[in-house]
């Protein structure tokens, strides 16, 4: 019996490689950094609702609008990290911490 390639049940590794190439190719990258960005708009929703703030509320906190706040949390616009550093200091009262790997 043969399996059918489109039903194949892979790992999500393969699943990525398959859909947008290997790590370090140039959509591969892409679809990585577009994914890092999407999890800060989640990490900063999720932090204001803990909180029980509105998005109002938040910006006005970080000296920012609305429209940006939603922006950011909805994955539509970057953000500088001057501005990230202010919602997460003066909006949510918290701290910021980098980690990288080379």
């Amino acid at each position: 019996m043969k399996v059918n390639k489109q039903n194949e049940i892979v790992n999500w590794d393969e699943h990525l490689d398959r859909k947008y190439g290997k790590r370090g190719t140039s959509t591969r990258e892409k679809y990585e950094e577009d994914f890092e960005t999407f999890k800060l708009g989640v990490l900063i929703q999720d932090a204001r609702k803990k909180q029980n703030l509105t998005q109002e509320e938040l910006a006005s906190r970080a000296g920012t609008t609305k429209n940006y706040i939603s922006r950011i949390e909805n994955d539509a616009s970057d953000i500088r990290l001057t501005t990230l550093m202010r919602i997460v200091r003066n909006g949510l009262g918290g701290n910021l911490r980098f980690n990288f790997s080379v």
